[in-house]
């Protein structure tokens, strides 16, 4: 597969070609068409969003190509980590799961909605209801006990493994 231009806008990239952003959903449920929130078929002729997390990590496997500005500018892995630290708290801790996590070919989208920082999936939104919550934490980290109740009584709460 060619390399996927992406533009980044802000805090997010945008693949503007649907049939690439169609392909990239389809193949490994990245990214979020615009305006659909849960799409019921792989293919739609609307852009694709990703969020920094996703286009590091695909610009990594060498997928895409980041560009900027009206110049089409190209932006490196180095600019793109730098913009994502500035976003997410312990960005490196995070990263290191989500890649490790999509290395093992399991599809990871945000946990927001869950309380955690990932939903993680075997086959895939729309598909599958997401069976696992995943909550990073720094290494040498305390974890309280009423964290540990908390966590268990949400999985229990939206029927997820945690």
């Amino acid at each position: 597969m060619a390399k996927i231009k992406v533009e980044l806008i802000e805090n997010f990239l945008v693949v503007w070609n649907s049939t690439e952003g169609s392909q990239l959903y389809k193949t490994e449920f990245y990214g979020k068409p615009l305006g659909i929130p849960k799409p019921k078929i792989p293919e739609f002729d609307v852009p694709l969003l990703l969020d920094l997390m996703e286009g590091l990590y695909l610009a990594e496997k060498g997928m895409i190509t980041i560009y900027e500005g009206s110049g089409k500018r190209k932006v490196g892995l180095k600019k793109l980590k730098q913009k994502a630290k500035q976003l997410y708290e312990e960005f490196d801790e995070k990263y290191a799961v989500y890649r490790d996590l999509r290395d093992s070919r399991l599809i990871v989208t945000p946990g927001i909605k869950f309380g955690c920082d990932f939903a993680v999936y075997k086959y895939g939104p729309g598909v599958e209801h997401a069976p696992y919550m995943v909550s990073v934490k720094k290494a040498g980290s305390d974890i309280s006990a009423t964290e540990i109740v908390k966590a268990g009584r949400l999985a229990t709460t939206v029927r997820k493994r945690f």
